[in-house]
């Protein structure tokens, strides 16, 4: 299979995995961030709100707080792993992508980044809501912002901290 995509001017070209993970929990970092921040200036629910939105996907619809959202240790914690990991494997999908699309600019990685981060959007709140439906409460320009912004900050991440190999 290498040979006859090499044939066609082809090739597979390297990812650097451990950029890409680190990319994809630093952005996860900047996002939680932001949505804080946000939250607690903008929204009338309070800064916690996300966090009891996305529990109820690993704890059950049971646990969902429709009102009250207040500091729990638990559903945080619960978040934070899931919004981590999460943020992790888009990394990795986004390294995988940028590497074989020869994207060597920043120009080029915000573009991309932007763009799957929109992807990341979509796909969240038009797949994942039919599953867990109360995500869609979340939807809107703000959080579409702050996807395009997390698929910016680990594309650009990405682009600056992969290692790229050296030719014999």
């Amino acid at each position: 299979m290498d040979t006859l995509l090499e044939s066609r001017g082809w090739h597979w070209r390297a990812t650097d995995w451990t950029a890409a993970a680190v990319s994809g929990f630093a952005a996860g970092a900047v996002l939680m961030v932001l949505d804080l921040v946000w939250s607690a200036l903008f929204n009338a629910h309070g800064p916690w709100r996300t966090s009891h939105m996305i529990a109820p996907i690993f704890l059950g619809a049971d646990s969902l707080v429709t009102s009250g959202y207040r500091f729990s240790l638990g559903v945080v914690a619960i978040a934070l792993v899931a919004h981590y990991l999460l943020g992790i494997a888009f990394g990795l999908v986004m390294a995988a992508i940028m590497a074989q699309l020869h994207l060597e600019t920043p120009a080029r990685a915000l573009v991309t980044g932007a763009v799957l981060g929109t992807l990341l959007y979509l796909v969240n709140f038009n797949v994942l809501v039919a599953f867990f439906p109360w995500l869609g409460d979340l939807r809107g320009l703000d959080t579409l912002a702050a996807h395009v912004v997390f698929g910016g900050v680990t594309a650009l991440l990405y682009w600056r901290l992969k290692r790229v190999p050296t030719e014999p």
